[in-house]
C-alpha cells in the first residue's frame, strides 16, 4: 500500500528520489544522506545520483543488490512487488526513480505503485 512519505525538509519532491528514499529506508535524515552521498560521490569523483554511487553507498550500508527477471517485464510494478515481499526494508529502482519500501508498503511522495523496477536492494538482516 502507499504512504505518503517525504522527508525533503523543504518539500520539494522531483530530483531528490534517490535521497527520500535512502532516507526513509534507513531512517537517516535527508540531511545526512545527503552529505554522505555527495562525499561518496566526490571521493569517486561520480555524481552522487548514479546508480554506481548510491549502489555503492547501499552495499556500505549493508543492502545487497538484485535484478528483477526481464521474463514478464511489465508483471511486476512497485505494487506487486510489495504483495511479492510483505517483509524487509528495500529500495527499488526503476531506472529513473527510487522507491523505499518497508514491510509491504511503499513510501513516496507521489502513488509510484504502477512504474516497473528494474532491480532493488535489500537490507541485509
Amino acid at each position: 500500500m502507499w504512504r505518503y512519505a517525504n522527508p525533503n525538509p523543504k518539500g520539494k519532491e522531483t530530483g531528490d528520489c534517490v535521497i527520500r528514499a535512502i532516507s526513509l529506508a534507513t531512517d537517516k535524515s535527508w540531511y545526512q544522506v545527503y552529505d554522505e552521498l555527495s562525499s561518496l560521490g566526490r571521493a569517486e569523483c561520480d555524481m552522487m545520483s548514479t546508480n554506481a554511487t548510491w549502489g555503492l553507498y547501499l552495499y556500505r550500508l549493508g543492502f545487497e543488490p538484485f535484478l528483477i527477471p526481464d521474463a514478464c517485464p511489465a508483471c511486476v510494478t512497485v505494487r506487486a512487488f510489495c504483495r511479492m515481499f510483505p517483509r524487509g526494508t528495500y529500495i527499488i529502482g526503476t531506472g529513473n526513480h527510487a522507491v523505499a519500501v518497508i514491510d509491504g508498503d511503499y513510501y513516496d511522495s507521489w502513488d509510484s505503485g504502477g512504474t516497473v523496477p528494474s532491480y532493488f536492494w535489500k537490507i541485509k538482516n
